[in-house]
């Protein structure tokens, strides 16, 4: 995977959709790529991002290695076809031909491909802090902060269907970006405390590798980041977990 950091506050230009050409670079934020390095992809794994939209996550997941199988999922009409242009934009052949697009209610996977996956990644809807640094509309502001009340139920049932969706011993990682407690720790925490067969999974060593490039805020939750925007650092914000679905345990019994 090739990053490459602009010196100068100049906004790169992004390239247009053209059929059939691959562009040469994707612009996003720096801290989108963590949820997708905190997954650590394996070549052969299949794996499902489950709220897929726009697409850039998904792109980095296949520059991170070759998956068996990729499931990019995406509710909404309008993302879908931006996320279908994502990928036709960035993946060649014949790497396109493990990928596939559905268009399910994310909260219904878990029953429609139980214990399918090895890694699931749940970039859930959320309020979108990071849009706030660059808007003025105050419309868009008030229809956000409407939205915080909600948003927990959504994204909860969301991380509850990719829970559903993985396999025994897979790693699912949760994504916002937003700095709600109540849209981040608070899902995580409900999720730990409510599910038996899910386990955290310590990341710090995350924030210790990358404090040079991220200001990271604290969580109270070794299985948890938060990158916070700073002057200088102004990738984010972006909030990071990491779980863990246990193995099935059998008991043996001897007759």
């Amino acid at each position: 995977m090739k990053c490459y950091l602009s010196q100068t506050p100049d906004r790169v230009p992004a390239e247009r959709h053209q059929t059939g050409h691959l562009k040469k670079f994707y612009l996003l934020n720096a801290a989108s790529l963590l949820p997708v390095l905190a997954l650590e992809l394996s070549d052969g794994e299949n794996v499902l991002d489950l709220c897929a939209a726009p697409g850039g996550k998904s792109v980095a997941l296949l520059q991170c290695a070759h998956p068996g199988y990729l499931l990019c999922n995406e509710y909404d009409s309008l993302r879908v076809r931006w996320l279908r242009q994502t990928l036709e934009s960035f993946i060649p052949q014949p790497l396109i031909n493990v990928i596939k697009v559905s268009e399910l209610d994310g909260r219904d996977i878990g029953d429609a491909q139980p214990e399918t996956f090895d890694k699931v990644l749940v970039d859930a809807p959320c309020s979108n802090d990071r849009s706030w640094l660059l808007s003025s509309d105050s419309q868009k502001a008030a229809w956000r902060i409407h939205q915080r009340s909600s948003l927990p139920v959504l994204q909860g049932d969301l991380l509850r269907s990719g829970i559903q969706a993985l396999r025994p011993g897979g790693i699912l990682v949760y994504s916002t970006c937003t700095l709600s407690k109540a849209e981040n720790q608070d899902v995580i925490s409900k999720i730990l405390n409510s599910n038996s067969n899910i386990m955290p999974v310590d990341i710090s060593g995350i924030a210790k590798i990358c404090s040079r490039d991220f200001t990271f805020a604290p969580t109270d939750q070794k299985c948890s980041l938060l990158v916070i925007p700073q002057k200088g650092k102004a990738w984010g914000p972006m909030y990071i977990a990491k779980l863990r679905k246990k193995n099935h345990e059998y008991t043996k019994i001897v007759t």
